[in-house]
């Protein structure tokens, strides 16, 4: 069965803002090992663009979440989150 234009945008753009979140989760965790430099002008353009795309996403999650000290399992629920939403979506919207 062929996908819908509009079917095939939904997946296009769920699965690039998981890609974002990953990337974002790598980077937080490269800059906390200080494997990169944020004085760096391009890392911190990168640093600043994830941060600035994921946050919406991470924000309200983390306002319900429990301080679970230095762990951060926001978007460990987004992804997981966004995962089901397509499926749902794609199974009863599409």
């Amino acid at each position: 069965m062929a996908q819908s234009p509009l079917h095939w945008l939904f997946n296009t753009v769920v699965d690039f803002y998981l890609m974002l979140v990953f990337v974002y989760v790598i980077m937080s965790w490269l800059t906390a090992l200080n494997v990169v430099n944020t004085r760096n002008r391009f890392v911190h353009l990168v640093g600043s663009f994830l941060y600035r795309i994921t946050e919406p996403g991470l924000r309200p999650i983390r306002r319900m979440m429990p301080n679970l000290g230095g762990i951060d399992l926001s978007p460990v629920v987004l992804i997981i989150g966004l995962i089901f939403l397509q499926r749902v979506v794609n199974r009863y919207v599409f």
